[in-house]
């Protein structure tokens, strides 16, 4: 996940965003508070907001929980 930027927004229904944040760090992906058009993804929870209005406007991909699990899960650790 080497040089991508995921956005979290909104309350994931079983993780904390901490939790999400350290496992999309742990696999070499980085996170970010903001949405840019250099973000790879959001990943988008219950009550969303601003964060999935800026996405969708910039056309970057927005993921539930479960997709950034499957994508977590079809790489690689980096550790």
């Amino acid at each position: 996940m080497a040089g991508l930027t995921f956005v979290l927004t909104g309350t994931l229904p079983t993780l904390t965003r901490d939790e999400a944040k350290r496992m999309i760090e742990a696999a070499g992906g980085k996170t970010a508070s903001s949405v840019s058009k250099k973000t790879s993804y959001v990943v988008a929870g219950e009550e969303a907001g601003s964060k999935l209005d800026k996405a969708l406007k910039l056309k970057v991909p927005v993921l539930d929980e479960a997709g950034l699990l499957a994508l977590l899960e079809s790489r690689p650790a980096t550790e």
